[in-house]
């Protein structure tokens, strides 16, 4: 289930200057907001906003072409990190009046950066010493949004409307936060994608692949933690504040992405399927598939075979 940021309106059409990447800019002290409408077909569109930006779709679709990578499609519920003076080339494919596309843009200071990456490194330090934090704006720079991460957009876009006196202070602290978010979701990319690269350098790659391992199987915060070289206590916190999500966390939602997997067959059964992907209770599994995914496990199923 995509996690997009609460609508944005459109503009009305005598207000537009510009069919194509009409802009709406709200600037703060800490961060620039642009919101970004296009209502017609549209290719190669340059666009350079010289600061690091956070851009994520709204709705709509768009083709991106960034330097050095080939071209992909950008989807609502997706953020892409476009690097300080990088021009980001824009096809926008299917785009129309009854179809516009619409992209928030977060333009961030350099230095807002460098700040919120300084403090983490002193004051938080990652588990492995040969990884600080960092904000990649190349390898890890095209995904999908977390819940965590669109609830600080949505923030940020209402700092961004709010008229009150402290609303600059406020915006500074949302950045950061919208900051470490992105690196968390960074670092959950590296781990989760390529865990088994890493699993003999990283302590929570080895964890990650112990749980794609014995995912039907019983496994235990005793376990990993033991894995990971850590207590009980200190594996749960460090796990959840460099990935943004806990242990627990992570082994529901793979277990929900191997039910999904096993539901594409039109010969399974949902309570079949729910002990097969881990889980001992099909009330339990009903309920934690529907608040994943929006639907029932038997309304996914009914929706993948039409």
């Amino acid at each position: 289930m995509p996690h997009l940021p609460a609508p944005v309106a459109l503009r009305p059409p005598q207000q537009l200057t510009t069919l194509v990447e009409n802009r709406t800019v709200y600037a703060l002290d800490a961060f620039e907001l642009n919101v970004f409408e296009t209502h017609q077909t549209a290719h190669q569109v340059p666009l350079n906003m010289g600061h690091v930006v956070l851009t994520t779709m709204l709705r709509g679709k768009k083709v991106m072409h960034l330097p050095g990578q080939p071209a992909f499609e950008y989807l609502p519920g997706e953020s892409v990190i476009v690097g300080e003076n990088e021009t980001m080339v824009i096809d926008f494919p299917e785009a129309d009046e009854q179809h516009p596309t619409q992209c928030l843009a977060v333009a961030i200071p350099t230095d807002t950066i460098r700040q919120t990456v300084d403090l983490l490194n002193e004051e938080q330090p990652r588990s492995e010493a040969h990884l600080p934090w960092h904000l990649d704006t190349l390898d890890h720079a095209h995904f999908q949004n977390t819940p965590e991460l669109t609830s600080t957009l949505e923030r940020l876009v209402q700092l961004s409307r709010d008229t009150g006196r402290v609303k600059d202070v406020l915006a500074g602290f949302t950045i950061q936060e919208m900051l470490v978010r992105l690196m968390q979701t960074q670092a959950r990319q590296l781990l989760f994608h390529n865990y088994q690269q890493h699993a003999t350098s990283h302590r929570f790659a080895a964890v990650v692949q112990y749980i794609k391992q014995h995912l039907t199987e019983q496994i235990t915060v005793e376990k990993l933690s033991e894995l990971a070289c850590m207590s009980k206590a200190t594996f749960f916190r460090v796990f959840k504040r460099e990935l943004g999500l806990t242990p627990v966390e992570f082994i529901i939602q793979e277990r929900i992405a191997e039910a999904k997997r096993l539901l594409r067959n039109p010969l399974s059964k949902v309570a079949d399927v729910c002990f097969r992907a881990g889980f001992n209770n099909t009330a339990y599994f009903q309920k934690l598939f529907k608040q994943y995914e929006g639907v029932t496990p038997g309304m996914y199923k009914r929706q993948l075979l039409g």
